[in-house]
């Protein structure tokens, strides 16, 4: 028997955006077992049954509330580790052993997921068994056979925001990832920069023409003593897409959308634990220069290892402001203009949610 590790009460999903794709995991996670995560403060159990279908309960027995993931996954759903009750996808509990009857309200909460591009993604709705209003997002560059992809999670002891600050501003590569992805770190600092926001979308576009190529750069590409690079940056409400690389000064134009060189495609999903706790699910697809041996291997370690220096930074900052406190205020900087603009469309989501309860409320 597998058991998820004791965790807080169910707390409060409104405080983060609702009627959102979050990602909940990878397809490569989802094999024989099944899987406890917490999701925007909810208990949740995935799995996939015997006919491949990927399937997200409320983890919680409703006979006597022992987890869902305490028991095992067959054929047709979920069984109970306790007295061996089975539930289906929906979330109806369809044998009860020793027992013909099952009753009506034999059944727990059911979670709409979509596998598509790899990724399984989990709708978490303002209503509870509300339908999806919007397709799952597309990330075809999982399944485009110019790449490939290496995948983690990460669980992090801080609030979701701070790794969107994160990834939004890669001034940092020069003073945090010296040893892989980084680079000059004035010409970081000094990049050429433009941020734009349409609906709850945020793009930033960094080009650093005639840099030195970092660790990484240099052991997939043979790259001289200088590049062109980029870094074009996605934000959504519940993902990053990151599109870094370079090419060879003068063989192409930055802002080409079919440039070629050396390109790094990374996947971002950002879904709430807690209030002040993370998952981090990433994943890094990489091309390969035809007269240079296979290096994806090499892009995934050291990116993995960029994550990790990433995580060490945003766990120590999140601790100094619990010991700070609201005396901490913060200044923002030329390179925080995405960060900024990221946060209030997060803000104008949650107030316009807290608006339409009003409403309700008065009706």
């Amino acid at each position: 028997m597998t058991c998820s590790q004791a965790q807080a009460p169910v707390g409060d999903m409104t405080k983060f955006p609702l009627d959102q794709w979050y990602v909940a995991g990878f397809s490569s996670e989802l094999q024989d077992k099944p899987i406890a995560r917490r999701l925007l403060n909810q208990p949740i159990v995935l799995f996939r049954t015997g006919s491949g279908e990927v399937a997200a309960l409320e983890d919680r027995c409703c006979h006597r509330s022992l987890p869902l993931s305490c028991g095992t996954v067959e054929a047709q759903g979920v069984r109970c580790g306790y007295h061996g009750m089975l539930y289906a996808p929906s979330g109806t509990c369809i044998e009860i052993p020793g027992q013909e009857r099952i009753p009506a309200k034999a059944r727990v909460k059911s979670y709409t997921v979509v596998e598509k591009n790899q990724i399984v993604w989990i709708w978490m709705p303002r209503t509870e068994g509300a339908a999806p209003t919007k397709e799952a997002p597309a990330y075809p560059h999982h399944d485009d056979p110019r790449y490939k992809f290496g995948s983690g999670a990460y669980h992090y002891d801080a609030p979701y925001q701070l790794i969107h600050d994160n990834l939004l501003d890669l001034s940092h590569l020069g003073y945090v990832h010296l040893k892989t992805i980084g680079g000059n770190a004035r010409q970081h600092m000094n990049a050429e920069m433009k941020v734009t926001a349409e609906g709850d979308c945020v793009r930033v576009v960094r080009l650093m023409p005639g840099t030195p190529p970092p660790p990484t750069y240099k052991a997939a590409w043979p790259f001289g003593d200088t590049c062109d690079r980029w870094q074009e940056i996605e934000f959504d409400v519940t993902h990053l897409r990151i599109w870094t690389g370079a090419i060879e000064p003068g063989l192409g134009a930055l802002d080409d959308p079919n440039r070629g060189g050396f390109h790094m495609r990374g996947f971002h999903g950002i879904t709430p634990e807690t209030d002040t706790t993370a998952h981090y699910f990433w994943s890094m697809a990489s091309n390969k220069h035809p007269d240079m041996p296979e290096t994806i291997d090499t892009v995934i370690e050291q990116t993995a290892f960029t994550f990790d220096e990433d995580k060490l930074v945003i766990e120590a900052q999140h601790r100094n402001m619990v010991r700070f406190g609201q005396q901490a205020s913060w200044l923002d900087i030329h390179v925080d203009v995405g960060a900024v603009r990221a946060r209030r469309i997060v803000a104008r989501l949650l107030q316009e949610a807290q608006q339409r309860e009003q409403q309700l409320t008065v009706a």
